[in-house]
This record gives C-alpha cells, structure tokens and sequence, in this order.
C-alpha cells in the first residue's frame, strides 16, 4: 500500500499556513487567544479548535494504524490557535517518522477503529479510502470555512497548499 503521509503532510503544512493566517488575523484586530478556536459554522456543530484535533487525529491514527505502530494520544486541551499550531507540528513531526516501508503489506490488514460507543472494522483500503481520509478533509474544510466565514482572507490556493 502506498504511504499516506505525504497527503496528510501536505495538507497539515496547509493547515499550519491557514492558522498563521488567522493568528495575523487575530493579532490585527486584537481578538482575545480564546475567541478563534471557539468559532463555530453553526451552534450544533464542534468548534474551530475540535475540528482541528479531529483532523490531525485521522492524519497520525490512519498513518499509524497502516504502519502498524500505535497510535500516539493527544489529550484534546489545545484552546489557542498557538496550542493549535503545536499539535499540527507535532502530528507532522510523528508521521514523518514513517517510512514508506512501513505500508508494505498494509492492504492486507483488517482496521478497527473505535468511533463514540461504536467499534468498526475495516479492510485497511476501505479504511484509508472510505473513512480516513474523508474524515480528515470534512474536518481541514470545515475548520477552513470556520476561518473564511470569519472574515480571516484565505481562498482555495491556501486551501490546497500553492
């Protein structure tokens, strides 16, 4: 199976570009550190800064699940955009450690994944295709409009990493 780590690289450096962004933004217009990462699209939807962990924790658990090590724990507390930035750089920092040679044979594995109460399994390619790396886009995206909804000036280009 090809390494999945130079996707989820790809876009967490974009992710990092979005948040310095926003840390302008924030600076500029003297927001309080607490205010961005409690934005939200709508009421009943997770905050800025959950939907950052939630994407960095599909990049490591994917990454670590395929390679067969364990998946590193964070423990979800980061609430400014700075405590933001260090998880992004310390999912990168993680599954760079990865080598390509790790995914050898990974499509041959079966994936459980706990998801809330329930447990799911997978065929490793289904996993990373159908659950994976959608999750972590709905995740960058929507941390992205959170931004964008928010009056913080970025566009596709920062979106897709140019």
């Amino acid at each position: 199976m090809q390494s999945p780590v130079p996707a989820f690289a790809h876009t967490l450096t974009a992710l990092s570009k979005i948040l310095e962004k926003a840390k302008a933004y924030e600076e500029a217009r003297k927001i309080k550190p607490e205010v961005i990462p409690q934005l939200r699209l709508i009421a009943d939807m997770l905050p800025f800064w959950r939907q950052i962990c939630i994407a960095t924790d599909h990049a490591k658990g994917a990454s670590a699940r395929l390679a067969g090590v364990e998946v590193p724990s964070y423990p979800d507390t980061e609430q400014t955009l700075d405590e933001l930035q260090a998880r992004i750089a310390k999912t990168l920092a993680f599954i760079q450690t990865l080598p390509d040679s790790a995914f050898e044979g990974a499509e041959a594995k079966t994936i459980n994944v706990k998801a809330g109460p329930r447990e799911l399994s997978f065929p490793a390619p289904f996993y990373l295709a159908s659950y994976a790396i959608p999750n972590f886009y709905f995740h960058v995206t929507t941390a992205y409009n959170i931004l964008r909804s928010n009056g913080v000036e970025i566009g596709k280009t920062d979106f897709l990493g140019g």
